[in-house]
């Protein structure tokens, strides 16, 4: 196998990826990208789904917990960490007195908004060798698939 003629592009398999393969690969790009960003800022991966759940909502712990797929116990220590740390706050909720809704501190609120951008930017970066039209298309499909995924709302 010769090494490609631009090292900045990897040499294609000899024949096509399975979209299964295909799918787990390009994950594997974007979750490398993020754990990059959260490593960055002193953040595990986790936390930054955390901040990312919270950019445009104030979900209370049940919620958040299902979001994140952890138990209650573990929700409750991100949670803590990230209120020490100045990047959420808990609210009591206005429609149940024992429930407790979580937001982002203005420091998270910074955090997040530049995480965001350098994820923006990195994972433009990965789509760069597509066309403007292959990027739209690629972005309808992974829509396609997301909905109604696990993530939905």
């Amino acid at each position: 196998m010769t090494a490609p003629e631009n090292p900045a592009q990897p040499e294609l398999p000899a024949q096509p990826l399975s979209t299964v393969d295909a799918l787990v690969q390009l994950s594997f790009l974007v979750q490398g990208a993020l754990t990059r960003i959260a490593a960055e800022h002193d953040l595990s991966v986790i936390q930054v789904r955390l901040l990312g759940i919270l950019r445009d909502r104030r979900p209370g712990m049940l919620e958040l917990a299902r979001h994140l797929d952890l138990d209650k116990s573990s929700m409750t220590g991100l949670v803590t960490r990230a209120e020490k740390r100045g990047l959420v706050t808990r609210e009591r909720s206005p429609h149940d007195g024992r429930g407790v809704l979580v937001a982002l501190a203005p420091k998270g609120r910074a955090l997040v908004d530049r995480c965001a951008a350098e994820a923006e930017r990195r994972i433009a970066d990965l789509t760069e060798p597509l066309t403007a039209t292959e990027r739209d298309r690629l972005r309808d499909l992974a829509a396609k698939v997301l909905v109604p995924g696990p993530f939905a709302g």
